[in-house]
Parts: structure tokens; sequence; C-alpha cells
């Protein structure tokens, strides 16, 4: 009966030490799974079990070693050993303390909409909504300039962007850290929210500049350091691509907010530029 004995948050390394197991008669295959350390080593007899976990152990105390032969083991990336719970492997308390910034924008999203739907989307928008530059210099009201993010204007809006922003949001805290995500959704937000602010007026709201930010992101981290363990299958980046381009087409049944999806996918890309050049590891 096969059993997982340990799973990566990479391909790499799971692959590499199925070799190295089978190379001491231990018979094991790869094998992928979801969740956050989906690429899993399983072996195929249970009366290997002992053995294999001792070389699992010592293959995690020193990936470098030459009689892997791994010349290119990912910095940085995180391992989890398989346990025998029943249980969920990862909690929900247990993801939301993981990825407690990413946890906050869907809360604070949820409740405005909440908030909408009980009928104060006068008090909201006068709390939240964008106004222009010349009002805002006056009033001071910066948080505005961020405050449409969290407005959504139907159930469909909401549900498509934060279940992106969940995916790909939680994956930025776990291997960057709360800070840097918090600095491309700031970043973002005000390129995404500018831009559209002067291409279409004050009347706008939603997630979506952001979340074409953290595609962004993960797409080009993907591209220039596949190490990091950060990256996307070729037919989601060519949805989110093509959605782009539906949108400046207007065919579709909604209004786009075309300037922030646009501003916000550069601001992730050239945002995942800069700390590809600026760390050798990632650093949560």
């Amino acid at each position: 009966m096969s059993k997982p004995v340990v799973a990566f948050s990479i391909e790499s390394p799971a692959r590499l030490l199925v070799d190295y197991l089978n190379s001491q008669s231990i018979q094991s295959e790869y094998q992928r799974f979801s969740g956050e350390h989906p690429h899993t080593v399983v072996i195929l007899d249970d009366n290997d079990e002992a053995a294999a976990k001792g070389i699992v152990e010592e293959f995690i105390a020193n990936p470098e070693d030459q009689k892997y032969q791994q010349t290119a083991w990912s910095q940085g990336q995180s391992v989890k050993l398989s346990d025998d719970s029943s249980g969920p492997k990862t909690p929900v308390l247990q993801v939301l303390k993981q990825a407690p910034f990413t946890s906050l924008i869907m809360l604070l999203c949820i409740s405005v909409y909440v908030l909408l739907l009980l009928g104060f989307f006068r008090e909201v928008f006068a709390a939240l909504g964008m106004q222009s530059l010349d009002v805002l210099a006056v009033n001071h009201q910066w948080w505005r300039l961020i405050g449409p993010d969290f407005i959504h204007f139907s159930a469909t809006h909401i549900v498509f962007n934060l279940l992106w922003w969940w995916i790909l949001g939680k994956d930025i805290e776990r291997v960057f850290g709360s800070s840097s995500l918090i600095i491309l959704f700031l970043l973002s937000s005000l390129a995404a929210n500018l831009g559209q602010l002067m291409t279409s007026g004050p009347n706008f709201g939603g997630l979506s500049g952001v979340v074409y930010a953290v595609f962004g992101f993960v797409w080009w981290i993907g591209v220039l350091r596949p190490s990091w363990g950060l990256s996307l299958p070729r037919h989601l980046i060519g949805f989110m691509l093509i959605w782009l381009v539906l949108g400046y087409a207007d065919v579709l049944w909604v209004n786009m907010a075309n300037t922030a999806h646009t501003l916000g996918l550069i601001s992730g890309c050239a945002f995942a530029w800069v700390m590809s050049r600026l760390k050798a590891t990632p650093q949560p």
C-alpha cells in the first residue's frame, strides 16, 4: 500500500528524492496533490517507511549533499513532513495566521459588501469612494486612494476578485512575508485607482487592479526566479490576459476597469522584477 512520506512546495526536490530513494532499493514515486505543499514523495511498500523517513530527514537536513546530485536546490523553499493525522493537514485558523494581511483584506471586502447588501450604499461610497485630486488636496482624505478596492457591486464581482486574491495573495505572503504583500497592495492600489480616476472619473470600485498585480507578480517571479516556488500554469496566464483584452474590446456584459487592470498588472510585474534583483532568497 502506498504512503506519502514528505511533501514539498516545488517539484524539483520531490523528483530528486524519489530518484534517490529508488536508488536505495526503496520503491517510491512522485505524486501531486492540492495544497501549499503539493509535490509529494510516496513510498509503495509500507515496510520501507522507517528507512524512507530516515533518508527524508537526512535529505532535508543537508539537501546539497553531493550524493543527491543536486546542483540547483531551490533556495528558501518550505518543506513539510507528512503525518498520519486523519484530519485536515492545514486547519483554517492556521492558514489565516500564515496569511494575516490576505485574510484582513478579504474580511474588509466582505464586510463592506454586506453593508451594501443591507442598503448602506450611499454611506459606504461617501466614506470610501474615490474623489478628484483637487478635492483630496483640500480635505486630505487620502485613504480614498485605496478605498475603492473594498467596494464591490455584485456577488460575481466580489467572488471573482476574492478568489484570486486568496489563492495568489496567501502564497506571496507565505513566501515573502506580510510586509512585501502590503507594499505590493499599496503600490498597485495607488497605480490602478489613480489611473482609473484619470480615465473614467471617480465612480468605480473593486479589488481587480490589485488582483491583476498579484497575478503579474506571481507570473513574473515564476519566470525570473523559478526556484522560489511561485508560478502560474500557462492556461491561467492565457485566461487572465484574454480577459484583459476582452475588457478593452468592450464585448463583455459588465463594465471593466481596464486602466486599473492594466496598471495593476504592470505594477505586479515591476515589483516582481525588483524583488528578483534585491533578494537572493525570499525571506518571509
